[in-house]
């Protein structure tokens, strides 16, 4: 399976806190910004045109007709897994940018990577990618190589402005990282070993990607763990009743469990670092009980897509296409809706009780750390 889902149990988290009403003016208020660059490392969830620019006839990419149909400047593919905006951009906007940071590729063949990376940021986000190369290998831009694309992108701000300069702004930016979904989709351990020794690679992949970041100064770094997948239309399809895969539940909250004990007792060690771990499954639940009270008239099915629950295809120009894409979850048979994003945005920023699923703290205090 080609892509990822991370979000989907966060959107439940505005409604029961009154996330919503406390932050409805923040799209229009939100434009100071917090942050001088925002640098974006993950998958399809996040991705905002980097796999246009890959090769290979296998290589995911969300750039035809129905996806980007409510994009802002007409209705056009940009490269996202969405009608329109996706969570990356709704991050971003909190941040006070207009939206994601440009994919690294694009930014490249434009040779316009170290303007956007000073003054924007850069996403490296790739659908189909994995903590773990073998992940869709080939296919995308694991996430290995994406941490190599910001080590070069860091060098080349150092040789632009000097090395003080950069990392200052690289000090205060805020770095965003989702991935790991991918990975569970294309494994199938079969005993308990095979668990643990599954989450062993992945977990030590993860950290390390955590420490290469912070070895080349972020310290702001907002983690969104991974989240219920057996509940996507592309797995529920595959139940007679239409149900979530247990199975896959429980895999994928395993490693959730598994990456935030680690990044605790990681952030100890690396002096300066501050950090939000954006926890899907805490918020998953109501949601997937009670879909309408988040504004939802479905949770199981997607927008886009042919068959039963749209789930036994791919987003294309002649699939069968909802009218009302802010009703919908999924707009695809993996990816979330522009309007679930955005509630998963608000969700992450929250910064109170009783609904915050982020810890230690809100990715609004990790924006805002160490500022006077």
């Amino acid at each position: 399976m080609k892509g990822c889902l991370v979000l989907v149990g966060l959107v439940v988290a505005v409604l029961v806190g009154g996330g919503v009403g406390a932050d409805a003016g923040s799209r229009k208020a939100t434009r100071r910004r917090l942050v001088p660059a925002v640098f974006v490392l993950g998958d399809s969830t996040l991705d905002v045109g980097n796999n246009n620019h890959l090769k290979g006839e296998d290589v995911p990419r969300a750039d035809k007709q129905f996806y980007g149909i409510d994009f802002p400047g007409g209705a056009k593919a940009t490269g996202r897994f969405s009608n329109g905006y996706n969570i990356a951009d709704f991050i971003a906007k909190y941040l006070g940018f207009e939206r994601s940071p440009v994919a690294y590729l694009v930014l490249k063949s434009r040779n316009y990577l170290i303007p956007s990376a000073m003054d924007r940021g850069v996403s490296f986000a790739s659908a189909g990618a994995g903590i773990l190369d073998s992940t869709n290998a080939g296919n995308n831009i694991p996430l290995s190589q994406q941490v190599r694309y910001m080590a070069s992108t860091k060098a080349a701000m150092e040789a632009a402005v000097g090395a003080h300069k950069a990392s200052e702004i690289l000090a205060d930016s805020f770095f965003l990282l989702g991935i790991g979904s991918n990975d569970l989709f294309q494994s199938t351990p079969k005993t308990p070993a095979d668990v643990t020794a599954l989450f062993t690679v992945l977990v030590s992949n993860y950290t390390a990607a955590v420490t290469d970041l912070y070895g080349m100064g972020a310290r702001k770094i907002g983690m969104i763990n991974v989240g219920p997948v057996g509940c996507v239309p592309r797995v529920r399809v595959l139940n007679t009743t239409g149900a979530c895969h247990d199975g896959m539940n429980r895999l994928a909250m395993g490693l959730a469990t598994a990456i935030k004990s680690a990044v605790a007792s990681q952030a100890p060690k690396l002096p300066g670092l501050s950090y939000s771990l954006a926890d899907s499954f805490a918020a998953s639940q109501a949601t997937f009980a009670n879909p309408q009270a988040s504004g939802f008239v479905s949770a199981d099915s997607a927008c886009c897509g042919r068959g039963r629950l749209g789930g036994e295809g791919v987003c294309m120009r002649n699939s069968t296409l909802c009218g009302n894409r802010d009703a919908y979850m999924f707009f695809d048979w993996v990816h979330s809706t522009q309007r679930a994003a955005e509630l998963a945005a608000q969700a992450l920023f929250h910064d109170g009780p009783p609904a915050q699923v982020t810890a230690p703290i809100s990715f609004k205090q990790l924006a805002l750390a160490g500022m006077t």
